[in-house]
């Protein structure tokens, strides 16, 4: 038999063996062909039985590929397929789903189409017919976690015990991507299903008592790396009185501070020897003076003897920022580190004023236009 060739580069060819024949056959279909074939087939095209069948042809094709090309059958790999098959039948097509090709049946065929229905063409599932079937049925699986730790929540009420207040910290973790997700359901999913999704399961973490399915929770999570290996933090420094204390450089703009953070303290601030109150009189620069430190929850204490200069007053405010953020690391556990540089507050801020163009009135902005 003489194999067949389909020059198509819109074409999808499967390469499969002949039955007691040591040859190889190309069936060619264009992909809106195979489309129509594969809807008018019904669903007996991926049943069990199908995918087993193929597997017998693609074991039995290896084995006549393996005894062409002059190869052991018991040792010839994937690798050795495609090998013989470019050597076999040589196609310069770009569209590499255009030439000929030869894999394992569980790599053609979609695994989510496997055992859906019956033997009378009856769909097991329920939700079948949405389209979506993984999708709603995790929505569904979902809300009923969430309903079942509100029922526990009542439940404790009625008896006046106390609710676990405790919220699961999620700074060093991520949901899991849109990609991930598809993977593990092993179907598409739109932009609104997957925001859908993450929005249910935030509701969920939000409950008080949502560690009853931390185990649930977690199979959606996915914890961040450390990426602060490299990073060494200096240890903590103790003056004439026993005081521990540690220092820190930040810079913002043309602005330069360096902080000395003090344990134990009172909360108390001050900037080139004068109280925060009158250095900043602007409410926004001392809350972006004291971030660090309410995100931490350090708010009073820690004392901070603060040396700045260059820049206006929201610059010298972010350099501040900067300086006190990297003192604290030495008082903070390697996790509350790596809370900190997700929180950005270890990193430093490159913005700078555009400079004016020639030509131009300023940075961005032209002369008025006139004609005449």
């Amino acid at each position: 038999m003489i194999p067949e060739v389909c020059s198509n580069p819109d074409s999808a060819v499967i390469l499969s063996m002949v039955l007691g024949q040591q040859t190889l056959r190309l069936i060619c279909t264009t992909t809106a062909v195979q489309k129509r074939n594969v809807g008018a087939s019904g669903p007996e095209k991926y049943t069990e039985a199908f995918i087993k069948k193929q597997i017998e042809e693609f074991n039995l094709g290896k084995r006549h590929l393996a005894n062409m090309m002059g190869e052991d059958p018991e040792t010839f790999t994937q690798e050795d397929i495609d090998r013989a098959i470019a050597y076999l039948f040589p196609s310069g097509l770009f569209d590499k789903q255009a030439r000929p090709l030869m894999k394992h049946p569980t790599e053609v065929f979609p695994e989510q189409r496997k055992i859906q229905w019956g033997e009378d063409g009856r769909p097991f599932h329920f939700l079948f017919y949405t389209g979506k079937q993984s999708y709603y049925s995790l929505m569904h699986e979902t809300y009923e976690k969430f309903l079942n730790v509100q029922k526990h929540q009542d439940q404790l009420t009625a008896q006046d015990l106390p609710l676990q207040k405790e919220k699961r910290n999620l700074a060093g973790s991520r949901w899991l991507t849109k990609i991930e997700l598809e993977e593990m359901l092993l179907e598409k999913v739109s932009d609104d299903d997957y925001s859908r999704f993450i929005q249910l399961l935030q509701k969920l973490v939000a409950l008080p008592c949502a560690d009853i399915e931390e185990k649930y929770i977690q199979k959606f999570s996915k914890e961040v790396p450390v990426q602060l290996q490299k990073v060494v933090i200096e240890p903590l420094q103790h003056d004439e009185r026993g005081v521990a204390f540690s220092t820190g450089e930040g810079k913002r703009k043309t602005a330069r501070a360096t902080a000395i953070v003090y344990d134990n303290g009172t909360g108390k601030i001050t900037v080139n020897g004068i109280d925060i109150l009158h250095y900043f009189p602007v409410l926004q620069d001392r809350e972006q003076l004291l971030f660090p430190f309410q995100f931490l929850g350090r708010i009073g204490k820690h004392d901070m003897v603060c040396t700045v200069s260059g820049g206006g007053r929201s610059a010298q405010a972010g350099a501040i920022r900067l300086a006190s953020a990297k003192a604290l690391r030495s008082f903070v556990t390697e996790k509350e580190v790596e809370f900190m540089r997700q929180a950005g507050l270890l990193t430093v801020d490159p913005r700078v004023k555009e400079r004016k163009k020639p030509g131009q009135e300023g940075a961005r902005r032209k002369f008025t236009w006139k004609k005449r």
